[in-house]
């Protein structure tokens, strides 16, 4: 069996790093980052970035070397991703900050209102249901995080949490500030505009929770396989039909619906600003589709069906 030869260069400086001597033709990536890891124990898989060209893309860990464009002796560019951090505490982290900040301000502990309001109740039905379904929502997050989802990528850059939670963690507090506020007011058309709110946040969080289940579903435990995600005889997967992530759609849609329930202007700049990054991944998640797929269907979009 023919032997390959693997030349790792810095990606920056082009410095040599490692010389790796009869790699197997089938080596993975992933293999290869474990042999650069046992001369450069500072610099664990999880960190590289193994790449054709310095400027180049990732190569994916199972991606096999024989079946890339190199020859028998071949050079691939590192680049160091920096301290990494796996998704699950990510997202838990992300979580459980807006969870119970939020609960800080609906109990009104004294150095939030003043000792006047201090652990006082709201006489509006709507902030109390308001904390039940915001409650809802990053309980519903936190179990997803820990039974349902599969990672394609085990890690992340430790920096991007304080930029993650900053974001999270401070829109949980401004909003929450301002809807458990004792001078907050409800809803102007009452009881009917609070249901009908209710319904469409309900409606969407199940809809959210279908589709996480049904990615779930698509990739086996321990795999990264990509395939195309269809509706399943769940109706709530049959958005599947016209977009690329339902998931975010009935992301969106949850926070309009809270939106309307609480008729609060900081929960509408905060779905705002949610639907404009969900937009750009649902943008990039599409174009993946399309590039790996040739039998994609045509008629999907994005994230809003006909539209985006």
């Amino acid at each position: 069996m023919k032997h390959y030869e693997v030349e790792i260069l810095d990606a920056r400086t082009k410095q040599k790093l490692t010389f790796l001597d009869k790699v197997e033709p089938n080596a993975t990536i992933g293999e290869i980052k474990v042999m650069f890891h046992k001369n450069h124990a500072q610099w664990y898989p999880a960190r590289q970035s193994i790449r054709l060209d310095p400027k180049g893309k990732s190569l994916r860990d199972e991606e096999i070397l024989q079946n890339l464009p190199v020859g028998t002796t071949a050079t691939l560019y590192f680049r160091d991703l920096g301290a990494q951090i796996g998704w699950v505490t990510v997202f838990l982290t992300e979580y459980a900050g807006p969870l119970l900040i939020y609960l800080l301000f609906y109990f009104r502990l004294p150095f939030i209102y003043g000792p006047k309001y201090a652990f006082t109740s709201s006489p509006h039905s709507v902030v109390h249901l308001a904390c039940i379904c915001h409650s809802f929502h990053y309980i519903k997050r936190l179990l997803e995080t820990l039974f349902i989802h599969r990672f394609s990528h085990g890690t992340m850059p430790f920096r991007n949490i304080f930029k993650n939670c900053t974001y999270y963690w401070g829109f949980a507090a401004w909003l929450a500030y301002h809807i458990n506020h004792p001078l907050y007011t409800p809803p102007a058309y009452g009881d009917k505009q609070v249901k009908i709110a209710l319904a469409i946040f309900l409606f969407c969080q199940i809809g959210n929770f279908s589709i996480h289940v049904a990615l779930r579903n698509l990739r086996p435990p321990g795999s990264k396989a990509r395939r195309i995600p269809f509706p399943t005889k769940n109706p709530f997967t049959w958005l599947f039909l016209l977009v690329s992530c339902p998931n975010y759609t009935y992301e969106v849609g949850s926070w309009i619906g809270f939106t309307v329930m609480t008729q609060c202007l900081p929960v509408a700049l905060f779905t705002l600003v949610g639907f404009i990054q969900m937009a750009i991944w649902a943008n990039g998640k599409h174009r993946s589709y399309l590039k790996d797929f040739r039998d994609y269907p045509p008629l999907r979009t994005p994230i809003i069906p006909f539209f985006l």
